[in-house]
């Protein structure tokens, strides 16, 4: 699917979060992206800080073998959770003709 030449608006979780609940630095945050064709499309971008923070927090727990792996679906790494910076991943993918290969489509 072609995603280039067409409008669309990004949303983050994290610009909805209280105030001083967002690290850029180390955070992850649910994107969705819509396109002027009514279609969303979702991933979870996380900084590469934010992965070594939950595995230290995952010893800690017990969660995933005590930080012995992490998964997750539509996963984008990313060195700060920002509108800029994730704006510009999105822009690179849909350039690069990759969109759909690290987002999944939302049914309605």
């Amino acid at each position: 699917m072609k995603f280039q030449n067409t409008n669309y608006k990004v949303k983050l979780e994290a610009e909805f979060w209280a105030e001083g609940e967002w690290t850029p630095s180390d955070d992850s945050s649910n994107v969705w992206v819509e396109f002027e064709n009514g279609t969303r499309w979702a991933a979870t971008f996380f900084s590469y800080q934010n992965i070594l923070s939950l595995k230290e927090k995952n010893q800690v727990t017990g969660e995933c073998l005590r930080g012995k792996y992490f998964c997750a679906t539509d996963k984008i790494l990313i060195d700060e959770i920002s509108r800029a910076s994730i704006e510009a991943v999105i822009a690179n993918l849909i350039e690069e003709n990759n969109f759909d290969v690290y987002f999944s489509q939302c049914e309605d």
